[in-house]
């Protein structure tokens, strides 16, 4: 009828589950034995022990339990004039499966050794198995009550005891949780600041916005220099119909801000003699100057000047530093 009844609450516990927040978990332990008759002992004796529970996380079981159960005092032979004192030690794991947030089941199953201080009718030490359930009754964090019963089954002649064990467990070790984390809402991206005509000063610090293409501007993104890209033929003053768009571009500049006044800087290379290429220079900046008059730039905001082969910017001996000579830029007074 024991066995029913122990198998019945094992049974039943199994449709729960259960979580610990602590690494272990120490419980003192008070109760009895009932033996069976051929034991020759006496039927009923207490006991007390001491439990400690290894709680764990990762396995199908919740907890490993290690512990002990002394008699207390000696337990008496019926038909002998003789006691023993009865130690046992035992290893269970456990499975708990909560009711509600304070209560729980649980049921155990594992392996033990009995020691007999006086051996006698059979009473021999050595293992046992057992298995059981139990309540838990939490009353804090820190508290809780544990009522079992345990079926102990002897090794060597199959003979049955059934414990029944009081406790108060004490958790300790506590688990420490997760951090919560919480997601960053993702920054939005940081536009650069805009620079509508490409000069390199942006719109908020630039005073003269629509800067035509390739001009060099000062801090405030005004014009001081345009290359015109005209490369003059060698001994030549005549503008190249393939250079009329950047002539074009430059005199809507000047028209749409009177204010501005440009002197339009001719150079040559070094072919030909020094004096030769001077006027060969003044040439072709006046030439340039007549183009920006033919599009309606006003004359007097127009000056020429050649620097003949004074100032290169790239060698003379080759035929692309030489073209590269041949140039015209317009220098913007204000």
């Amino acid at each position: 009828m024991k066995k029913v009844i122990l198998t019945s609450l094992a049974c039943a516990s199994l449709m729960l589950a259960a979580s610990n927040d602590y690494k272990y978990e120490i419980t003192p332990m008070v109760g009895g034995a009932v033996t069976e008759g051929n034991t020759d002992l006496e039927e009923h004796f207490a006991n007390a022990g001491l439990a400690i529970g290894f709680n764990q996380k990762d396995l199908f079981f919740d907890q490993f339990e290690l512990g002990f159960l002394q008699s207390i005092g000696d337990v008496n032979y019926e038909n002998a004039n003789r006691s023993t004192s009865i130690t046992r030690l035992f290893a269970n794991i456990v499975k708990y499966y909560p009711i509600n947030s304070d209560l729980s089941l649980y049921a155990l199953a594992g392996l033990g050794y009995e020691h007999f201080d006086d051996e006698f009718a059979g009473n021999d030490s050595g293992g046992f198995g057992n298995y059981g359930a139990g309540v838990r009754l939490a009353f804090s964090d820190d508290i809780a009550l544990k009522f079992d019963l345990r079926h102990i089954i002897e090794a060597d002649h199959g003979d049955n005891t059934l414990l029944y064990n009081f406790g108060v467990a004490i958790p300790f070790g506590k688990i420490a949780k997760a951090p919560i984390v919480v997601p960053m809402k993702k920054a939005a991206p940081i536009m650069p600041p805009k620079d509508s005509d490409n000069d390199g000063v942006i719109d908020a610090k630039d005073d003269c916005p629509d800067t035509m293409s390739g001009a060099q501007v000062d801090k405030v993104g005004c014009i001081t220099l345009v290359n015109l890209n005209i490369n003059f033929d060698t001994d030549s003053s005549t503008i190249k119909d393939s250079y009329t768009s950047k002539i074009v571009e430059f005199a809507k500049v000047m028209k749409s801000n009177t204010k501005l006044r440009a002197t339009i800087e001719a150079h040559t290379d070094s072919v030909a003699s020094h004096a030769y290429n001077q006027k060969l220079s003044e040439r072709r900046a006046a030439s340039t100057v007549q183009a920006l008059k033919d599009l309606d730039v006003d004359p007097s905001r127009l000056k020429s000047v050649g620097y003949g082969e004074t100032r290169p910017i790239a060698t003379n001996d080759t035929v692309e530093g030489k073209a590269q000579n041949r140039r015209v830029h317009a220098v913007i007074d204000k």
